[in-house]
């Protein structure tokens, strides 16, 4: 009787040992050495920023962000500058996406007291009322309004070089001397009186995103 009844309770123990998963049976791992060095997880490496966006005179642009700095200029996400170091046969209004690095490159007009010649090339700045020329420095961009160029853009110039925009009437406008037909015709677009004239289509676009609080940085490096 006493082996039957362990026999019974081997069996039972058997039989209840082969419904338990064979998982509570795995073999404990080897704890981890506590002497041993911790590895190190590296973090994920951004790209890095490139120096200027694509086209951009790499020096113009940091000169503009530190413009941008210097005036806190409330809007950050784009900014116009303007490379009076190039032709006007070349597209030297850029409008720039700091967020992404896109670029948006435009045919822009300088003033005719800067290239008395008329050789496409910015010659001379000046602030001076009736010098009809261009000016240096940081812009920002007012309201839109309709004047005696048609739909335009109203400028306030931060800088003493160009401090005198709002006197002088310097906006942002459409002119047809400012025209691809004019560029193709005479290798070089017409003067303005000092304005930030443009063709009437890259006008529209510019305004989509350059209104109301925007920067604009002019400048000739070189």
């Amino acid at each position: 009787m006493r082996w039957g009844a362990v026999g019974a309770g081997a069996a039972l123990f058997s039989s209840a040992g082969a419904a338990v998963p064979s998982m509570l049976y795995n073999q404990p791992q080897a704890p981890a050495d506590p002497l041993a060095p911790l590895q190190q997880v590296q973090a994920p490496v951004a790209p890095a920023s490139p120096a200027s966006p694509a086209g951009i005179d790499p020096a113009l642009f940091q000169r503009a962000k530190a413009a941008m700095d210097q005036h806190r200029i409330a809007y950050r996400d784009v900014i116009g500058i303007v490379d009076f170091s190039q032709p006007s046969s070349q597209t030297r209004f850029h409008v720039v996406d700091l967020q992404n690095g896109q670029v948006e490159s435009h045919l822009v007009a300088h003033g005719r007291g800067s290239d008395p010649d008329h050789s496409g090339w910015l010659q001379r700045f000046s602030n001076e009322p009736g010098s009809y020329a261009s000016s240096n420095g940081t812009y920002t961009t007012g309201d839109i309004y309709d004047g005696k160029h048609g739909t335009s853009v109203r400028l306030s110039g931060l800088d003493w070089t160009n401090n005198n925009a709002e006197a002088r009437a310097i906006v942002i406008h459409s002119a047809w001397y400012a025209e691809p037909q004019v560029l193709a015709e005479h290798g070089q677009l017409g003067r303005s009186e000092g304005c930030f004239a443009m063709p009437q289509r890259s006008q529209w676009e510019v305004m989509q995103k350059l209104t109301s609080g925007h920067m604009i940085y002019a400048e000739k490096l070189a």
